[in-house]
């Protein structure tokens, strides 16, 4: 477990929203949202559907862009303008670099071995040398549990497989930022506690500033210094992990984990 709120509190914020809002069409996603992510943080995002969790997730790098408030990532200011998703924008092209994304559903290249995925984006993106890009992705898979599956296809995988994999491929860009939406989801219990494993060893590094989109409270208790709790587009509570998820000061998140903690008896 990390050491609490005070972890990387002397650092400078990796990330800052203030009054930041998000809308499509009359839905309001995020209404005024003001928080800082320090470095080397590990910030754990609950809430219910639709709360905004992964759409302040999705702003940190450009695949949705906000309409209102300002917005800094490692210091880069993002500006208001039309939607940047594009892989070669050239605002978000060299922020992209220093930004790890981890999806729910892998996003792994189907028809390429789990070391030719790992490979891929120091090659291409960063002209690594081919050598140099395989041997840091053979460490990288090992490192993940998965030396023994260099060779084999994303097919070939199960899902907390595919999942260490798209793990890997992130962290062989060398980001200073991680984000995960929600990267247990679609996995069984099992596969679950295998990516959770690999999450925890990352989070207590503290090498890197972590954000993750998560409906696992267990996780979120072993490892994120903070919490923070979003419902209906607005922070309603931030705190630790012991704070947010068992001395919750917040009506709204008492009841959300109460319904929750219940469902899942």
């Amino acid at each position: 477990m990390s050491d609490g709120p005070a972890a990387g509190a002397s650092r400078a914020p990796a990330i800052v929203f203030e009054g930041v809002g998000k809308r499509y069409g009359s839905l309001v996603v995020l209404d005024g949202v003001d928080l800082a992510v320090r470095a080397g943080e590990v910030l754990a995002l609950i809430g219910p559907s639709g709360g905004g969790k992964s759409t302040l997730l999705r702003l940190i790098n450009g695949l949705e862009v906000r309409d209102a408030g300002a917005l800094r990532v490692l210091d880069v200011r993002v500006p208001l303008g039309p939607p940047a998703a594009r892989p070669d924008d050239p605002f978000w092209r060299p922020l992209r670099r220093r930004i790890g994304f981890v999806f729910q559903a892998f996003h792994l290249y189907p028809h390429k071995t789990a070391l030719e995925n790992v490979m891929l984006a120091p090659v291409a993106v960063r002209g690594l040398d081919r050598t140099e890009a395989r041997a840091r992705a053979e460490a990288l898979l090992e490192r993940v549990g998965l030396r023994a599956k260099l060779g084999a296809r994303p097919r070939q995988l199960s899902g907390g497989q595919q999942q260490r994999v798209a793990i890997a491929r992130a962290l062989a860009m060398d980001p200073e930022i991680l984000l995960f939406d929600e990267p247990t989801s679609a996995l069984d219990p099992e596969m679950s506690a295998e990516v959770n494993e690999v999450l925890r060893a990352l989070a207590e590094e503290h090498s890197r500033t972590l954000v993750v989109v998560t409906h696992d409270y267990g996780f979120a208790r072993a490892c994120a210094d903070r919490v923070a709790f979003l419902e209906a587009g607005h922070i309603v509570e931030l705190g630790s992990a012991a704070e947010v998820l068992t001395r919750p000061s917040d009506p709204r998140t008492a009841r959300f984990l109460e319904r929750v903690t219940h469902h899942d008896r």
